[in-house]
């Protein structure tokens, strides 16, 4: 295959970022806050305007022909899930709506691991990451306590520097009691790999590990076929990955553990979103997420590098991957997330100052565990209709405050 050259990169690009009508009616504003929430291609708006005008309605519930088309819609968008992230056997798989990562891992915690703990089993989950990947493992622990059941939960070792899980340290604290494992694909401040397949090889084959793709799904390829992806659950918000707010999803492996089967009465589901979302899997499918991926990192790359040379931000994250000429090999950048702070300009400050510039950031403590809210940073997260020239304009306007 013949290497692709700047200008096809750069067409391929231009025609996708031209697909996002709120990105062209304001070409006087950057958004760079796509970790918390994508922007919507125009073929998701369409699918989501053609659903509501042509066969709106109820799924599973009804057998006129718009019942039937929605159900089947919903049917749809939990294969192409299965599809989209490489499922090596999706008869044997779950896939299980919900509004997002947050509720997805709820749902984990409650309706899977809850039943599936005994008394004097531990589990390790992530105490530095997003406190939507603690919370739920937390409130897991209080309910078996309400049922006299003991359960350890402690937390991943980590390296303080770069967020990275510590797998030597995490070798020596599993022990025959250790029942699951937690853990981040895409850390959401530092914008780093977290090395599952280091955390697979710790842990050993029969712990389950339940995986928060909020960061990386849409984002970069999440192949659960590939042996060094080898997680019973991967948990996305759609939102993230260009569908609609409200939307996401949990995929299920179902070998090590009992099925996942939520508990309790489903009631209607967000049919829109999941339209939304079956939408978004072929729009990004058709992109190309390799591709999308090598853009968001070459741009994260091209801001860190600037941010190194300024000198004076302070660069959350590994340090060895700071520099465009930095030895350490690509999985190991940021994957389109770049956090720092002003040694003089809070966080909020600089947030609202570089608004005045028509930048769109992330300033304040990104909800991140372990952290006090009084520690701010500013985050720029990146997608496919982010370009060089925004990047350049941003490291402009931050030289210009030191």
């Amino acid at each position: 295959m013949l290497e692709e050259t700047f200008d096809d990169v750069r067409s391929w690009q231009q025609d996708l970022r031209a697909q996002f009508p709120i990105v062209t009616a304001h070409p006087d504003l950057t958004y760079l806050d796509s970790a918390a929430t994508s922007q919507k291609p125009r073929a998701v708006l369409d699918a989501v305007g053609t659903y509501l005008t042509t066969s709106n309605a109820n799924a599973g519930r009804g057998t006129y022909p718009w019942a039937n088309r929605t159900t089947e819609l919903v049917e749809q968008a939990r294969e192409r899930v299965k599809e989209f992230l490489g499922d090596p056997h999706p008869d044997r798989s779950t896939v299980h709506f919900t509004s997002g990562t947050t509720e997805g891992l709820r749902t984990v915690a409650r309706d899977w691991l809850v039943p599936y703990l005994a008394d004097g089993d531990e589990i390790l989950v992530p105490f530095a990451d997003h406190r939507a990947n603690l919370e739920p493992w937390l409130e897991a622990r209080r309910l078996l306590a309400d049922r006299g059941v003991d359960v350890g939960v402690r937390g991943l070792p980590h390296q303080a520097s770069s967020g990275d899980y510590d797998h030597r340290a995490l070798a020596d604290m599993v022990g025959p009691r250790t029942r699951f494992v937690a853990a981040t694909h895409v850390h959401h401040v530092y914008g780093g790999d977290m090395n599952v397949h280091r955390l697979r090889a710790a842990v050993g084959p029969d712990v389950p590990i339940c995986l928060d793709a909020a960061q990386s799904v849409g984002h970069l390829p999440v192949r659960v076929g590939d042996p060094d992806l080898d997680v019973d659950f991967v948990v996305f918000s759609g939102h993230k990955a260009m569908a609609l707010p409200g939307t996401g999803a949990v995929w299920a492996r179902n070998t090590r553990g009992p099925v996942l089967r939520p508990e309790g009465w489903q009631g209607t589901p967000n049919t829109a979103g999941i339209v939304s979302l079956l939408a978004a899997l072929d729009w990004l499918g058709e992109a190309g997420p390799e591709r999308i991926a090598r853009h968001v990192t070459e741009l994260a790359t091209r801001l860190t590098d600037g941010l190194h040379r300024l000198g004076f931000y302070e660069i959350l994250g590994c340090p060895a991957s700071l520099a465009a000429d930095s030895a350490l090999p690509s999985s190991q950048r940021r994957h389109g997330i770049v956090t720092f702070r002003h040694p003089g300009i809070p966080s909020d400050d600089l947030g609202f100052i570089l608004y005045s510039h028509g930048f769109m950031v992330r300033a304040d403590s990104l909800c991140q565990a372990g952290t006090d809210d009084e520690e701010g940073s500013v985050r720029v997260s990146l997608h496919v209709y982010n370009t060089d020239e925004e990047i350049d304009r941003l490291l402009t306007v931050l030289s210009a405050l030191e």
